[in-house]
């Protein structure tokens, strides 16, 4: 099944099948991570309903965040295991007119999965990942061909840098379980358009066992 099943209705999934939607190319050999402002803007401080962890973090998608964040640990485990890179970017601090919360950790990485020494980590002030930032000179520098993404949120930051990504000529592969909204219609949607244009939308199972048999060439 996939996460959009039941939101279009059979004729408007057959105008995207005759149009051609959906055919997408394989998996390359030289993967990379990238993991999209896993900030506490993002996710609050801790596991709450999102209407109390918004009162600190007016951003905060609440426990979606964080069912979201032991399945990004596993995704990080099984690239680390094969020496896939792992990039991660977050948002500029802003002081003005922040919550106690966020002017104190809002952009900092949540702990859970912190960045380890090797990672690259990118600040950024614009939705896309590439926006302003050294992405794509480093992908392109370690010959990347395929760019695995989890982060938030699905319908915004999510998005913007898949686009970007593929339009860069990058394959690219959004882990389904590894990504989330602070609203599950939003990121349905655009899981499904992704999934038609931009990206494959592939299971976190199914991503493990694909990096565990590749054999991910050298830079």
């Amino acid at each position: 099944m996939n996460a959009w099943d039941g939101l279009l209705g059979a004729d408007e999934l057959e105008v995207y099948r005759r149009a051609g939607y959906g055919r997408l190319p394989a998996e390359g050999r030289r993967p990379a991570v990238l993991v999209v402002d896993m900030e506490y803007n993002f996710t609050g401080d801790k596991a709450e309903p999102i209407l109390v962890s918004i009162a600190k973090f007016r951003n905060s998608c609440g426990e979606t965040a964080w069912r979201s964040i032991p399945k990004i640990a596993r995704l990080l485990r099984a690239a680390r295991a094969r020496g896939v890179p792992v990039v991660y970017t977050h948002g500029v601090p802003q002081r003005t007119g922040a919550t106690r919360h966020e002017a104190r950790m809002g952009t900092d990485i949540v702990r859970e999965i912190a960045p380890h020494r090797g990672d690259q980590v990118y600040r950024k002030s614009g939705a896309s990942a590439f926006f302003g930032t050294p992405l794509p000179g480093y992908l392109i520098g370690l010959g990347v061909d395929t760019l695995v993404v989890a982060g938030c949120t699905t319908s915004g930051c999510v998005r913007a840098s898949v686009v970007d990504a593929h339009d860069y000529r990058f394959r690219v592969i959004v882990v389904e379980e590894c990504v989330f909204d602070r609203a599950v219609t939003p990121h349905r949607l655009n899981l499904f358009d992704m999934a038609q244009k931009y990206a494959r939308v592939r299971p976190l199972a199914g991503v493990e066992a694909w990096l565990r048999r590749t054999r991910v060439a050298p830079a």
